[in-house]
């Protein structure tokens, strides 16, 4: 899919979810099954960086992100909520539109590469819209595995 990291058609999801907690436990959940790991550890990555500071990148997008051993390059996952929750993101807006990237523990450079090509693919307009109009997962994997290809050529 992309030389900077790898987006499983499987973690890839829809769902409702109740508050930021219950978003990042149901994608930690998901990228934890597709790509072998524990969802305990990526959960808890997830949540030490999100002590930091939100990851919540605002209209309507999170995009949150941690180093995980375990992994040999950089990988995703993507959730697009039937209803947005607040995530405390930098404009005040609830967030329908989650990507979670997932890195090597000392992938320091590949990460911040990765986290880059994510961020540029959701500050388009289109895409946002397109992603969140989306129904289903098939039709919202489509939709990203284009751009990133495309990106990637």
């Amino acid at each position: 899919m992309s030389d900077l990291f790898t987006l499983d058609a499987a973690a890839v999801s829809t769902a409702r979810a109740e508050s930021k907690r219950d978003v990042l436990a149901k994608l930690a959940r998901i990228c934890a099954q597709v790509y072998g790991l524990e969802d305990a550890v990526v959960l808890e990555r997830i949540e030490e960086r999100e002590a930091l500071g939100s990851t919540g990148f605002g209209r309507g997008v999170a995009i949150p992100h941690a180093r995980v051993a375990g992994l040999a390059h950089p990988v995703a996952g993507f959730l697009q909520l039937d209803a947005p929750v607040e995530f405390d993101a930098a404009d005040g807006m609830p967030v329908n539109l989650v990507f979670m990237l997932l890195s090597p523990e000392q992938g320091g450079a590949a990460h911040l590469q990765a986290l880059a090509a994510i961020s540029r693919m959701m500050r388009d307009e289109r895409m946002r819209t397109n992603l969140a109009s989306a129904t289903g997962r098939e039709e919202i994997y489509g939709l990203l595995s284009n751009v990133i290809d495309r990106d990637a050529a």
